[in-house]
């Protein structure tokens, strides 16, 4: 993947319509661009989220594009929708670069995490109503997130597995009691040996529930002397990409 195009971009907002799971788009679509969009949930919630299109989407072609969907850390829940752009693939449309994938970064509200039964529901419904809206490959639909953002990765995985084509959990932590959930769904995790705030054991414990329930699609990177983000060197990772790319959901 290229992560070289770059471009100014404008962040547009669209507004809730009325109704329940229920979004705004169509005249803010700027393929090439990331723009600010809300999602309106089926319990009444305002989920904001960013939306990147590849530049060459047309929703008049029948081509079909795979989808990338990002969950954010903690810090990225304290201030405005263009915070969840700091980390990851959103800050790589937020600077210009042409990316594959259409790019579906939403913003959990400061008072949950994204692990919850509420937010995971919320994000469930996010994904549907994209899905249908735009011209997604559905057997290319991969999920990552980093910190809070993995711990969420790990419970949207475990939840929905036939849903995944890939799976790239950065320093979260899962229940190792559902790991049979994920045997087939090809998972690569990466953590930093050093992290306190999310302790590495949180992804070995995962990585070996997985591999005992006879799990053999799970990789995992240990990054060597680094603290918490190690998801700046993760998601600078050229073969996450590649390997993601050569994912194909039961196939």
């Amino acid at each position: 993947m290229k992560l070289i195009r770059r471009f100014s971009f404008t962040i547009l907002v669209t507004f809730v319509i009325a109704g329940s799971a229920a979004f705004a788009q169509s005249s803010v679509d700027k393929p090439g661009q990331q723009v600010e969009a809300v999602f309106e949930s089926s319990d009444g919630a305002k989920v904001p989220y960013l939306i990147y299109l590849p530049e060459n989407y047309s929703a008049d072609s029948e081509q079909e594009f795979a989808l990338l969907y990002f969950l954010h850390g903690r810090g990225e829940s304290n201030g405005p929708l263009s915070l969840v752009a700091k980390w990851g693939p959103p800050k790589f449309a937020a600077r210009g670069d042409d990316l594959p994938y259409i790019v579906v970064s939403p913003q959990c509200p400061r008072s949950d995490r994204w692990s919850s039964e509420t937010q995971q529901k919320r994000l469930t419904e996010l994904l549907d109503a994209i899905t249908k809206q735009y011209r997604v490959n559905q057997e290319s639909i991969f999920l990552t997130g980093l910190s809070m953002g993995g711990y969420g990765t790990w419970t949207m995985a475990t939840n929905s597995p036939g849903r995944f084509a890939a799976v790239a959990p950065i320093c979260g932590g899962g229940d190792p009691a559902k790991a049979a959930n994920l045997v087939d769904v090809p998972i690569w995790v990466f953590h930093g040996d050093q992290d306190k705030p999310v302790p590495f054991e949180k992804s070995v414990k995962m990585v070996d529930a997985i591999t005992k329930a006879g799990g053999t699609k799970v990789r995992f990177t240990t990054m060597e002397n680094v603290g918490h983000n190690c998801w700046s060197a993760a998601y600078a990772t050229p073969e996450l990409y590649q390997w993601m790319n050569a994912q194909v959901k039961n196939k």
